[in-house]
């Protein structure tokens, strides 16, 4: 499964069912450029367990405001539309899968 882009307008519908990782990022993020990579190998190895979807801060700050997100990148997961568990910096793909793995 590809790593999806949400909106605003998308991300209640993105999370409704399921287990679903967000990435709250913005292009300008160093950090943020540097866990892509890490959530592409993370999608290659779980992505039919799990859906993964990026969402821009600066293009979409209602969603990222509800949240509560004041730093970036911030991982959250979500079950079946409730968030479950927060995660805030870059870390590697084997620390997002060991952080992951409980919520499958």
């Amino acid at each position: 499964m590809a790593i999806q882009e949400v909106t605003d307008q998308s991300f209640n519908n993105e999370i409704e069912s399921g287990t679903v990782l967000v990435d709250f990022w913005a292009p300008w993020c160093g950090p943020c450029r540097m866990i892509a990579p890490e959530l592409e190998k993370l999608d290659q190895e779980v992505g039919d367990k799990l859906k993964i979807a990026k969402i821009n801060v600066d293009d979409n700050p209602n969603t990222a405001g509800r949240f509560g997100v004041m730093s970036i990148p911030t991982l959250m997961v979500f079950k079946d539309g409730e968030m479950v568990d927060k995660l805030h910096g870059f870390q590697p793909k084997e620390q997002l899968l060991e952080w992951i793995n409980p919520h499958f």
